[in-house]
C-alpha cells in the first residue's frame, strides 16, 4: 500500500512519542520536557508537542482500516 507524506509524517511522529513513553517507563527519563526546558520554551511548548503526538495517533488509527492492495506473488 502506498502511504502519502502525511501517513509517514503521522507514523515518524508516533514513533517518537513511542520512544518517549519508553524512556519514561525504564529510565524516568521525558525526552519532551527535557528539550522544551533545555530550549526555554516552557509549559507551552511541551503541550504543543504532546498535543501533535495524540493527534497523529488518532490519525494513525485510519490505518488499520484502510484497504490495502493484494500481494503480488514473485515468478
Amino acid at each position: 500500500m502506498d502511504r502519502t507524506p502525511l501517513d509517514r509524517i503521522a507514523l515518524v511522529i508516533v514513533i517518537i512519542g513511542a520512544i518517549n513513553w519508553l524512556l519514561i517507563g525504564l529510565f524516568d527519563y521525558n525526552l519532551v520536557a527535557h528539550a522544551a526546558s533545555l530550549f526555554g520554551l516552557g509549559f507551552f511548548f511541551s503541550r504543543t508537542i504532546y498535543s501533535i503526538v495524540g493527534l497523529s495517533g488518532l490519525y494513525a488509527i485510519s490505518l488499520l482500516f484502510r484497504e490495502s492492495e493484494p500481494v503480488k506473488e514473485q515468478t
